[in-house]
């Protein structure tokens, strides 16, 4: 029995780094990895290049452009993120490597969430509804601070507060803020400002940090003391990039401590300037009503002149002198119109007067008599000669003109005969002539056809 040698099976470096990639990629799939940022670079590409470590071991890691653009942080060498990718090897050196497409600063993603459901929550009940903000006063001549009586946001309030409004007296409320215990401490302190209420305006204030050191101004207890606090409230937590539920509640939000104590006091430079112009425009509305008045006195004297009694005795003479021309001149047209309306009246009297009336009656009695007489004379003469026409007519239709010419009717028993062989022998005839009518008896007959 003859033992072979096993049969060799040859791989090229880039058929070996093809398929372990694709086993890697194939049998993790992605996978959620935390560590610390290391050898972090960023190349005129826009990808991102790092290694992840923690305290025992490190992995090449690579971000390209489509994805980093994404992320809301600036990320650095030695910060603790979380991070989403896929298991690769990039083939060209055989280097085992992840491809980042998602990264976040470690431990964030819950507060995020959690942040994000305060929000909309607090938002549903009206709470950011602006509606609801006061406004700040003009000229605050007792300002309180709620913060850490060591921190450095305390120093920078009271530095800005020395420069703009020197005059104000600063009260300041301690307390935590950060800690587990910092939210009921700060919401403890706004309420006690707020019973107090000495105070023309409180300032919310901390300095940056992370979404962890900045937690306990996300907190609803906050928010409620903020919401429920009867004076104006300014918040100024964090840096301009930071948001804190408490900003949102506020009445108004600073994106920094030191702006906070800007936008609740007013500058001195600018008051003054705002005293000289409201100086100016004092002098300026007091010599305006001057005129004013000025022009309204002379013109109340034009008006009292207008008014003199001897003024208004020559206006009300001329006005009477007026008024009798008017009622002359409408008392002599009146008369015209009377006398145009008599004249009228007198003409119209005349016509329908009964002496008038009966001429009028004679006249047309006179006229119809010689119609109607004109009118029976063409009658008759019309009836004449129509009776002469249809007597001619009559005539030359008529059977005695006909008999006049020497024809006869005969009868028998009133029926005229003609045929003879509807009458027999002995048959009494009448026979009628133009003049008379002759009795006769029939002897015998003879038909047309020569029988008897």
């Amino acid at each position: 029995m003859s033992l072979e040698a096993p049969k060799r099976r040859v791989y090229t470096v880039s058929r070996l780094n093809q398929e372990v990639q694709s086993a890697l990629e194939s049998g993790f799939g992605m996978v959620w990895l935390q560590g610390e940022l290391s050898n972090f670079s960023r190349p005129a590409s826009g990808h991102f290049y790092f290694s992840l470590k923690d305290s025992q071991s490190q992995i090449r890691c690579a971000m390209f452009r489509g994805r980093n653009r994404y992320i809301n942080f600036e990320p650095q060498s030695g910060d603790e993120v979380l991070v989403r990718g896929k298991l690769g090897l990039y083939s060209a050196r055989g280097d085992f490597q992840l491809i980042v497409e998602h990264m976040e600063p470690a431990g964030t993603g819950k507060l995020q969430a959690q942040f994000e459901a305060t929000k909309k929550k607090l938002q549903a009940l009206g709470w950011f509804s602006q509606e609801d903000k006061k406004p700040l006063p003009p000229m605050p001549q007792r300002i309180g601070v709620i913060t850490s009586s060591t921190g450095a946001a305390i120093r920078d309030v009271l530095q800005v507060l020395a420069r703009r409004c020197p005059q104000a007296e600063i009260i300041l409320y301690p307390t935590l803020v950060q800690g587990a215990q910092a939210a009921p401490k700060i919401a403890a302190a706004i309420n006690t400002a707020d019973r107090r209420n000495e105070v023309d305006v409180l300032l919310l204030v901390r300095g940056g940090g992370s979404m962890e050191d900045l937690w306990a101004f996300n907190e609803e207890n906050v928010a409620r003391a903020v919401y429920e606090c009867e004076l104006p409230l300014v918040s100024g937590v964090g840096h301009e990039i930071d948001v804190t539920i408490a900003d949102l509640v506020a009445d108004l939000r600073a994106p920094t401590p030191s702006a906070a104590a800007e936008l609740a006091t007013p500058d001195d430079d600018i008051m003054i300037q705002r005293v000289a112009g409201a100086f100016y425009a004092l002098v300026n509305i007091t010599n305006s009503k001057v005129e004013r008045h000025k022009s309204a006195l002379q013109s109340l004297n034009t008006r009292l002149q207008s008014r003199h009694p001897r003024r208004l005795l020559e206006d009300r003479g001329q006005r009477i002198d007026e008024l009798d021309e008017r009622l002359r001149s409408a008392m002599r047209s009146e008369t015209r119109q009377h006398r145009l309306q008599l004249a009228q009246l007198s003409s119209r009297m005349h016509a329908h007067s009964p002496s008038q009336r009966l001429i009028n009656l004679r006249t047309n009695l006179i006229s119809i008599k010689m119609r109607l007489d004109g009118s029976i004379q063409n009658k008759l003469i019309s009836s004449t000669n129509r009776w002469k026409i249809a007597a001619r007519a009559l005539d030359t239709v008529s059977p005695l003109a006909t008999l006049e010419r020497g024809f006869a009717v005969v009868k028998h028993k009133d029926k005229v005969i003609t045929d003879a062989s509807t009458v027999e022998p002995g048959d009494k005839i009448n026979t009628q002539v133009a003049r008379g009518i002759i009795h006769s008896k029939i002897e015998s007959i003879e038909t047309a056809d020569g029988d008897s």
